[in-house]
């Protein structure tokens, strides 16, 4: 009786013993210490931070990546293409109009054997009598566009006018929405303002485009806000010129080059109509800010042929 005593005690003993390890097992661990991550997370570029927030748009809204500048210089063409544009700007110092842009902008320089190509004609016409300078770079975001301006692009201008057209590349891979983009313009505008501050801003809206309804969407409330916030503004004359590229509401598909393009791509570049549309639109605003210089400050411009 007592040998089956003691064999019951011993059970219950290592039974105890064995529940004990489970319960620890369960029982929440202390946190482990940080250790050196966040300190290290101080060293990382701006660059892959800026990597990082592109193709994970929720993290950018602490950090606005959008009004960061943020170079692309890893891309040699596109670094060939700042260096070239810096040097024309110093040998255009009577330049009474700049354009900063993206693709849509450098597109002014664009020619073509289709003729709905062919859109520098349009510039020489509208533009090119004010020995204007266009500093357009294909793919270009605000981020891109303010590391420009910070480096350089305007340095020794002393334009009337500056024209703005940026914010659709935002909308495309960065996926950066209205909230985001917005302040990203308008940190464009401030800083060309900062850097030229007798020269007049024409700030243009994101164009329509045929994408998707999210870009219809963002668009629309982009420029919905940038016109609230330079209504009447003294420095800034914001324009929207979607009416003159649209057809009840929507972007005119035989307005623009992608779609006649093989194969086809979304609407997002105006054609040589669409961009004569929207030179002529702006005209009587760029007259009223620009006049026109004399014919020896012209031919004081163009080349030699020495």
């Amino acid at each position: 009786m007592i040998k089956v005593r003691k064999q019951e005690l011993l059970f219950l003993q290592k039974k105890k013993q064995k529940n004990s390890h489970y319960l620890r097992a369960l029982a929440p661990r202390p946190p482990k210490p940080a250790g050196n991550k966040s300190f290290l997370l101080l060293f990382f570029k701006k660059e892959v931070l800026a990597f990082f927030l592109c193709f994970f748009p929720f993290a950018a809204h602490a950090t606005n990546i959008a009004a960061v500048p943020i170079g692309r210089q890893n891309l040699p063409w596109w670094q060939a293409r700042f260096t070239t544009t810096l040097a024309e700007a110093k040998t255009t110092p009577n330049a009474k109009i700049i354009w900063l842009g993206d693709s849509i902008t450098q597109f002014w320089q664009r020619t073509g054997p289709h003729g709905y190509d062919n859109i520098l004609p349009i510039w020489q016409k509208y533009y090119a009598p004010y020995n204007a300078l266009d500093f357009g770079f294909v793919g270009d975001t605000t981020s891109s566009l303010l590391w420009r301006l910070d480096h350089g692009q305007v340095a020794s201008l002393h334009p009337s006018l500056a024209i703005i057209l940026i914010g659709a590349n935002n909308l495309g891979h960065p996926h950066w929405p209205a909230s985001l983009t917005t302040p990203g313009i308008e940190a464009v505008v401030t800083k060309t303002h900062t850097l030229l501050p007798t020269t007049h801003i024409l700030l243009l809206g994101v164009l329509p485009s045929i994408r998707s309804p999210w870009v219809d969407t963002q668009t629309k409330l982009i420029n919905q806000s940038l016109a609230q916030a330079y209504a009447n503004n003294a420095t800034v004359t914001f324009i929207d010129v979607s009416p003159v590229l649209t057809t009840n509401g929507h972007a005119d598909p035989a307005l623009y080059i992608d779609p006649k393009e093989t194969p086809p791509r979304p609407a997002l570049h105006p054609d040589a109509a669409g961009m004569s549309r929207i030179a002529a639109y702006l005209a009587p605003t760029v007259q009223h800010f620009v006049s026109l210089p004399s014919v020896a400050s012209r031919q004081s411009s163009e080349p030699s042929d020495n």
